[in-house]
């Protein structure tokens, strides 16, 4: 059997575009050969099974008032056990916890991830018994985005937040025994919203994590 590598995470994981001219079908989603999913299953052949599990607006344990089905922890069970036996989760969540409306600063987003790790590692779907997960903090948002209207609906605030996750989320992946990467200046985003993955960006995560997924897995 190929070895399950679940990829949990929000609009940056399900390939969100937001420039159209970035995309090679002129759409709203990075297709199949410029997404860090499929091309990280590319780069990792055919002994790996990268299975895409990216929700725009997602968050990591918060419910958001505007949005249904938004808060990774309610749903972490059903994802893992859908693809179970699990070998590694990727998660790469943080960027939407910053919302002006959901309240939460960088320590409490971290924490938030830690109690949706603390979940993920819980889950009987893990081959062997023995949970192996990566975490990723997202690239800082750009204050470019306050230009945007998208700005107007994430809020005040959502920059400077993004920008303190990466020291919390270290700490907390390295109490709870996970991998961790800071993908600031690793993987761009793009000069739109400011807080998406560019076509290029996806390119370098996926080129990143290929040479680094190899070693989390016995």
């Amino acid at each position: 059997m190929k070895k399950h590598i679940v990829c949990f995470g929000d609009s940056n994981t399900h390939g969100y575009c937001a420039d159209p001219w970035d995309c090679a079908d002129g759409g709203d989603r990075f297709n199949e050969d410029e997404r860090w999913t499929c091309l990280l299953q590319k780069r990792l052949g055919e002994e790996y099974l990268v299975l895409e599990e990216g929700l725009s607006g997602r968050t990591t344990v918060f419910p958001d008032p505007l949005h249904e089905s938004m808060s990774g922890l309610d749903v972490i069970y059903s994802v893992l056990m859908s693809h179970e036996p699990v070998d590694l989760l990727v998660v790469m969540l943080g960027t939407n916890d910053t919302k002006e409306r959901l309240g939460a600063n960088a320590a409490c987003i971290a924490l938030g991830l830690e109690r949706l790790l603390t979940k993920a590692a819980s889950v009987p779907a893990w081959r062997g018994g023995r949970p192996r997960i990566l975490v990723i903090a997202p690239p800082h948002i750009g204050e470019g985005l306050y230009r945007r209207p998208e700005g107007e609906a994430m809020g005040r605030g959502c920059c400077e937040k993004s920008a303190a996750l990466a020291p919390y989320y270290e700490q907390a992946a390295k109490r709870l025994g996970c991998a961790f990467l800071d993908a600031q200046g690793l993987a761009d985003f793009n000069r739109s919203d400011c807080m998406h993955l560019s076509r290029r960006g996806h390119a370098q995560l996926a080129e990143a994590l290929a040479a680094l997924v190899p070693s989390l897995l016995p």
